[in-house]
Parts: structure tokens; C-alpha cells; sequence
């Protein structure tokens, strides 16, 4: 077997930093200090911090007195584990055995264990596995050290060296471990100070000594760690299983007052919700983000949460579009009270084969081109207003096709409203003829033209017929005879219109004497 682990040394101050970045824009220098504070000590340092002097075990008082301008914030295991998740849902996307490595000391979780050697050849070899790990892992904003080995446990260990090696077999395994601090060793950090004593330093100063004298020195639990990592003990891990729904939570570090600020940490979870689709092949159809409220400010009038559905015409993972198209939808959101946690939940979701990467366009990602045109529009000046054109069986033009709003969700269709875009021109009745063609663009009410020794004038000058007659005699069953046969006139600009001709001049049509008729033009 072959595995990889992924360590999140700074999990804890990159789950708390998340939504650092609106607030960290105005400070001065490229970052501001950040500790994590435990029972009145410091827990956890950025790098800024630590060039400040301010290390974990620091009195919180004392770190204020090395850096007057730093951050603090409260260490949370809940949090931390809420960030870790989204790491093991991404390795799910390149093996289903993905398990998370239990935290020791006291501390969470920070490591993911992946088992690969089926892997290997469906991705090309393991130094393209691990390019596109990082790749998928690095979205997520942790910085990452990654280490491979024949077993679970060597690899866990050996992921928390500054240079994490790549061991290929159980024996570089084996030499690698034999260097290792053993401080590394769950057990081996709880006895320290014994060990240094007693001048064991690494893992395989301890192995050249009586196993026995060790066992009733620190106990059984440091040999069983030792013999998982070197391959002499079994090691099974328990895999991961995906929520059957998504949900993620994100507290901000600052209250937000406007959507704007809101934006950033819905980005973070849009990021998570990726992670989680690409476990499953999956493609979200519809997601929903809720702005939790600040308590004070809810009363009888202020919801606890303003909640924002997004709904997608085609089925998505690509987490630039959806922000794209909850930044739309935000700009209009007016917030009725300031927002300190988001919550992003999806259910409606589609599996289906991840969509091609092709060369050249094809049909069908032009039609992928404007569904996502459609789905910005109407996220931008809603569903109502963007609307498509449905054919009804009626030959007559005006009658042949109805607005309809072009629901991103596939619902049925709803009124349409006035002063829409016109989408998806309706097809002709199938009897109209192969060589009939119709403009999109139609007047509200037919223009009559005047016309000269029988030629229809456009704007005082006479069109060219191009094609026609197309005759159409319909409506005599509800009152709104139509008889005209239709042209394509040119005119001398150049532009096309579509016109017709009153066949009789007592038709319904002809209420100003004249027989010409302007009803449409091409674009």
C-alpha cells in the first residue's frame, strides 16, 4: 500500500483567519499578527507573530506587551474540525479510502491519510497525483506538507517534518522513520523530557532498546504507535461517508454590515461546497446561503437569518461562477441587521460525467456559454426579466409564440412581464415550409407603408423584394381573419425587413386603405 498524508500545521489560525481578509486589507505590512488564546495562553501564532517574538505558551499579556497591534482570537476545536473537513472531501475526489488522523495532547485533528496505490495509474504516477492534490487542496487557502509511506501511521509521522520525505516502499519507510524526533510520536511528546534524559532522541535510538524495559517505562501505547508507523502491527483506518446533503458554517471576525463583506466568507464555503461535489462527481443545482444576525438586533421585526437561494439553469461545480452569480443576487440584498455567521446548505444536486475538455467549441459548450449568460442576467435583474420565446401552434406571427421567463431552475413558467430580453427564437409551425424565415423581432402592431406604382415604400424610399410570397389565411375561427402573403424586403442600407401585402382589402389587417404592411425586422 501506498499513502499520503496531508498536515495542516496552521489549521487552527487559517480556520480563524478565513474572514481575516477585508479586515487585514487596511493594516499595514502584508499581515498582522495573529495568536489563538487558550485558558489565557497562546495557543497558536502566525508567522507574524512568531517574527514578534510571541510563541504558543506565551500568557496573553505577555504577547500584547511583544506586539501592541496584534489579533487575538478564541481557539476552537469545532472550527478547526469545520475547516479540516473540506481537505478530506477534496482527497476524496482522487480515492474513496480517505481517513482523518486523531489529534494527540489534547489538540484536534490536523492530518488526512490517503490510501493511493489504486490510484496511481488512473492519474498517471504519483508525482501527477500529487500536482493535482495540491492543486485541488490549495483552493481551499491551508498551507500543506505533504508526505507519502508504505503505512498509515509512518506517513502521519513523517508529514510533520519541516521537509517531508517521499518514501515509495515499507523499507525507505522504515530508514526515514528511524531519523524521525521522536516527539513526533504521540506518546514520545507526553515524555519528553524523560527521553531527552535518557539521550533518545529518535525513533530509532528507541528501537535499540529491550522492548520490555520501554513497555513498563512509557507504557504500550508508544510501542503500538512505533510498530503501525514501521509495518509490524496492523493499522486499519476507518473511512470517511459524505453527508447525503452539504452544509458549512463560517463565523466572521467582524461583523458585516453590507453584503460586500459578506462576499468574502461566502466565497470561503463556496470553496467547501466544491470540495464536497468533486467527492461525489457531483454538480450543485441549486444552494442556498443564510446570514445569521447579531442577537441584539433581532426583535419582533428583524428575522434571525436573511436567507439567499441561488438556482442554476445547468447543474455547476465551478466555484468562480457561483460566485459570480451570488455576488449578482447580493447587490440587491438590502441586510436588516448586521451579520456575524454564514451558513451555505445544498441538497439539490445532479451526478453525472464531469464535462469534456475540448479544443476547439462545440455545440455544446456554446450552449453552456448561454446558459450561464442567462443565469448572470437573471441573477442581476431577475427571474421575470429575462425571458424566452415559446412556440404556440398558430400560423399567424403575432399569435405564434408567447414571452415566457427563461427559469434558471426548470420550473414551470411563470407570467412574463413587459421590457424583458427575448431569448431562443420560437421554430415555425412544422407546414410553414422549409424556406419560410421569420425575424425574432417583431412590431408591437403592423406599420403601414405607403407605397409607389405598387413598390412598398420604407422612410420615403422603395424596398427590394428579395423572397416571397410566404401566404398565410388563419384566423377566421376567432375573429382575427389574417390574410397576407409575406415578403423579405431589402432596403438601402442594406437592412432586412419582413413585410406583407393585405390579400383583400376588406381584411382585418387593411384599416388605413394602404396594402403594405411593415411587421418585422431581421437583426
Amino acid at each position: 500500500m501506498l499513502w499520503i498524508a496531508l498536515h495542516l500545521p496552521s489549521l487552527s489560525i487559517e480556520s480563524f483567519a478565513a474572514t481575516l481578509a477585508e479586515v487585514d486589507a487596511g493594516a499595514e505590512g502584508p499581515k498582522r499578527p495573529i495568536a489563538l488564546v487558550d485558558a489565557q495562553r497562546i495557543s497558536a501564532t502566525n508567522a507574524a507573530a512568531q517574527a514578534l517574538g510571541v510563541k504558543p505558551g506565551l500568557k496573553r499579556a505577555t504577547a500584547l506587551a511583544l506586539a501592541p497591534r496584534i489579533v487575538f482570537g478564541q481557539a476552537d476545536a469545532a472550527r478547526d474540525a469545520e475547516a479540516l473537513l473540506p481537505v478530506a472531501h477534496a482527497a476524496l475526489a482522487f480515492t474513496p479510502k480517505v481517513s482523518i488522523q486523531p489529534g494527540h495532547d489534547g489538540a484536534g485533528p490536523d492530518t488526512v491519510l490517503l490510501e493511493v496505490q489504486a490510484s496511481l495509474r488512473y492519474f498517471g504516477g504519483l508525482d501527477r497525483l500529487l500536482k493535482r492534490l495540491d492543486a485541488a487542496v490549495g483552493r481551499l487557502g491551508h498551507a500543506m506538507r505533504v508526505a507519502t509511506a508504505a503505512t498509515a501511521q509512518g506517513a502521519a509521522v513523517l508529514a510533520r517534518l519541516p521537509l517531508p520525505p517521499h518514501c515509495a516502499d515499507l523499507a525507505q519507510t522504515r530508514r526515514a522513520l528511524a531519523t524521525v524526533p521522536v516527539w513526533l510520536i504521540g506518546p514520545g511528546r507526553e515524555h519528553w523530557e524523560a527521553l531527552q534524559g535518557m539521550g533518545l532522541r529518535s525513533l530509532g535510538d528507541l528501537l535499540g532498546l529491550p522492548r520490555a524495559g520501554l513497555a513498563r517505562r512509557f507504557g504500550e501505547t508508544l510501542l503500538h504507535e512505533i510498530d503501525a508507523a514501521l509495518g509490524h502491527r496492523p493499522d486499519p483506518r476507518e473511512p470517511i461517508v459524505l453527508a447525503p446533503s452539504f452544509e458549512s458554517r463560517l463565523e466572521l471576525f467582524a461583523r458585516a454590515d453590507s453584503t460586500e463583506q459578506v462576499l468574502y466568507g461566502a466565497f470561503v464555503l463556496l470553496e467547501r461546497l466544491v470540495a464536497w461535489l468533486s467527492a461525489q462527481h457531483a454538480f450543485v443545482r441549486r444552494f442556498r446561503l443564510l446570514m445569521h444576525h447579531e442577537t441584539r438586533w433581532q426583535s419582533g421585526r428583524t428575522p434571525q437569518a436573511t436567507a439567499l437561494e441561488i438556482a442554476l439553469a445547468e447543474p455547476s461545480r465551478d466555484s468562480a461562477h457561483l460566485l459570480v452569480l451570488l455576488r449578482e443576487r447580493l447587490a440587491q440584498v438590502q441586510l436588516p441587521a448586521p451579520t456575524l455567521e454564514l451558513a451555505l446548505q445544498a441538497e439539490d444536486i445532479a451526478r453525472r460525467a464531469a464535462p469534456n475538455s475540448e479544443l476547439f467549441p462545440t455545440r455544446q459548450s456554446e450552449g453552456e456559454g448561454l446558459t450561464r449568460l442567462i443565469e448572470r442576467l437573471q441573477a442581476r435583474l431577475g427571474a421575470d426579466q429575462v425571458q424566452r420565446l415559446t412556440a404556440l401552434e398558430d400560423h399567424r406571427p403575432e399569435r405564434a409564440s408567447r414571452l415566457r421567463p427563461a427559469d434558471a431552475a426548470g420550473s414551470p413558467p411563470r407570467r412574463a412581464k413587459r421590457g424583458g430580453a427575448r431569448l431562443d427564437p420560437p421554430k415555425r409551425p412544422a407546414d410553414t415550409g422549409a424556406a419560410a424565415l421569420r425575424p425574432v423581432w417583431l412590431e408591437a402592431k403592423p406599420q403601414p407603408l405607403a407605397e409607389r406604382r405598387s413598390r412598398p415604400l420604407l422612410e420615403g424610399r422603395a424596398l427590394r423584394l428579395l423572397s416571397g410570397p410566404e401566404r398565410i389565411e388563419a384566423g377566421w375561427w376567432d375573429a382575427g381573419l389574417a390574410e397576407r402573403d409575406y415578403f423579405i424586403g431589402e432596403a438601402e442600407d442594406g437592412a432586412l425587413v419582413w413585410i406583407y401585402r393585405a390579400r383583400l382589402p376588406l381584411s382585418a389587417d387593411d384599416d388605413t386603405g394602404s396594402g403594405w404592411f411593415l411587421h418585422g425586422r431581421f437583426g
